[in-house]
């Protein structure tokens, strides 16, 4: 049966003998019918597997910690009232001997691994599947290639990544430790990653599903880009002259009493005029240009308001629970169920009707470390920097040029860095698709065109003892061929350490891979 040892995180194990409303006992009585079939309750059973796993009941969870022995047990927790369960991103030895008083060495020692759990989140629901769909792009690209998708059950949808597809340590560091640290640096990683594709995606898709999701929405003027202000005209008839009189809504809204600018009647109290208006024309005025909707409706187009692009993926914490695959949702009485990326774009909520659900695996079946390269990237990206560094990666100071200004006229070979020229070597063993992000963001950063650094690459992967395949090589060449210029790692980075490479005393002093070229073609 379920483990005995409880902390006090949560309030209630089971809930009281009391009147509860007609939306909870429905979903009770769904739960029970739902949790008693045994294939759901085996497939979310294997899923909680070195998990603590939690029931809820309708709006309070059990105590914690908790696990399952049985799958058996999801029914009777159904049976006591439980409609949903919750389980943890984190992999434990034995997830019963969790408790609150444990400290940080402690929870380490217990803790076996984790998953990387990506909570995608937003108030309209077409809006989260288009950020969804950016964001299982960008793990692509990082070389991600099994991803685990499933739909929250309400608005959203969480993506796994699996603890094995992580290396067992970094530079000494052992990643199961290492929670949630690296998590964190990851979701601020993608987070970089996806704003400029989820800001294009979302201005080109405003075709919204629900009244709701319009809000999401708001008018801007073409000539001028500055958002549009939303104006109204009341129109009224005199009762005594029949003239008809047009009222901004501004001035209408100041207005006590109504009289009529012809026959200088009084029409009546702006109240009572509210209910007896003939018509009311809204259309949307620019401040800026002075120009309106009434004249030409084309120089006004809709967009996504920015605060709904400029979204956060959800960050993790330790002992977070997560809903588990196949669990039902409380609001909607929807099921967890898992996806596939490419039916993401026309999922709807009454696919996840917990009637018809049919099962899948939410952890995919992950390659030992393939997200090296997306864990790597997150370290480097996060790595705190000096003022001077700062300075240096962004403007190299030779006679106050910035970089972004200078290019090498007389580049050959022989400039490049003595690491480089390693690696364009061929690589021996690991470490291919890292020597890759180095090559691609070294010749992307010293203006190379697209053509001849695929030639370069292509060159380059063939000398490797075992090369990348042709498919994944295109991906990141496509990828930077988009990209703005991204300098390579500094040399004092683990990137280059991890592939078997020891940059040079004068590398160091240039610090960049860059630099080094800038700086020995200076003094030809």
């Amino acid at each position: 049966m379920v483990g005995e040892k409880k902390d006090e995180i949560t309030a209630k194990e089971e809930p009281e003998e009391q009147k509860i409303s007609l939306k909870e006992e429905r979903i009770r009585k769904i739960a029970l019918f739902y949790y008693s079939r045994p294939d759901i309750r085996k497939n979310m059973f294997e899923f909680s597997k070195n998990r603590e796993s939690v029931p809820r009941y309708f709006e309070g969870f059990g105590k914690r910690p908790d696990a399952f022995q049985y799958d058996s047990d999801i029914l009777e927790f159904a049976k006591k009232g439980a409609t949903s369960f919750h389980c943890s991103e984190e992999l434990w030895s034995d997830p019963l001997n969790l408790s609150t008083e444990l400290n940080q060495e402690e929870l380490k020692n217990l803790r076996v691994g984790w998953d990387l759990l990506i909570d995608v989140d937003s108030p309209y629901f077409d809006y989260s599947k288009i950020y969804a769909e950016v964001l299982i792009d960008v793990l692509k690209s990082n070389g991600i290639k099994n991803i685990g998708i499933k739909f929250s059950g309400s608005k959203g949808f969480h993506i796994i990544l699996p603890h094995k597809a992580f290396p067992t340590e970094i530079s000494g560091k052992k990643t199961s430790e290492m929670f949630p640290e690296w998590p964190r640096l990851i979701c601020s990683y993608l987070t970089s990653q996806i704003h400029k594709r989820l800001r294009e995606r979302i201005t080109d898709e405003t075709s919204f599903g629900s009244h709701n999701e319009s809000e999401a929405l708001e008018t801007y003027c073409v000539k001028c880009g500055n958002t549009a202000v939303k104006k109204s005209i009341f129109i009224f008839k005199c009762p005594s002259c029949k003239s008809e009189l047009k009222l901004a809504g501004e001035v209408f809204e100041k207005k006590r009493k109504i009289s009529c600018p012809n026959c200088f009647q009084n029409i009546g109290e702006r109240k009572s005029l509210e209910k007896e208006r003939i018509e009311k024309e809204d259309f949307y005025f620019c401040n800026n240009c002075s120009i309106s909707s009434k004249t030409n409706k084309s120089n006004f187009k809709e967009k996504v308001k920015s605060e709904h692009i400029d979204a956060d993926l959800v960050l993790v914490s330790p002992r977070h629970l997560f809903r588990m695959p196949y669990s039902l949702h409380e609001k909607t009485s929807m099921a967890s169920v898992v996806i596939n990326a490419d039916e993401i774009k026309n999922f709807d909520m009454k696919d996840a009707d917990p009637f018809k659900v049919t099962l899948k695996n939410f952890l995919p079946d992950s390659e030992p470390g393939e997200a090296t390269q997306l864990l790597l990237q997150a370290l480097d990206y996060k790595q705190p920097e000096s003022q001077t560094q700062k300075i240096e990666r962004e403007k190299t100071n030779f006679g106050n040029k910035k970089f972004k200004d200078i290019t090498i006229t007389n580049l050959t070979p022989d400039l490049y860095p003595p690491s480089i020229k390693i690696i364009l070597k061929g690589m021996p063993g690991d470490g291919r698709k890292r020597a890759l992000f180095i090559l691609l963001s070294f010749f992307k950063s010293l203006k190379i065109s697209d053509s001849e650094i695929e030639k370069i690459i292509e060159d380059w992967n063939k000398k490797n003892k075992e090369p990348l395949k042709s498919g994944y090589v295109k991906s990141q060449l496509s990828w930077y061929a988009k990209s703005k210029p991204k300098l390579p790692p500094n040399f004092d980075k683990v990137y280059y350490r991890d592939i078997g490479i020891n940059p040079t005393s004068e590398e160091l002093k240039s610090k960049n891979p860059v630099s080094y070229v800038i700086r020995k073609s200076f003094k030809r």
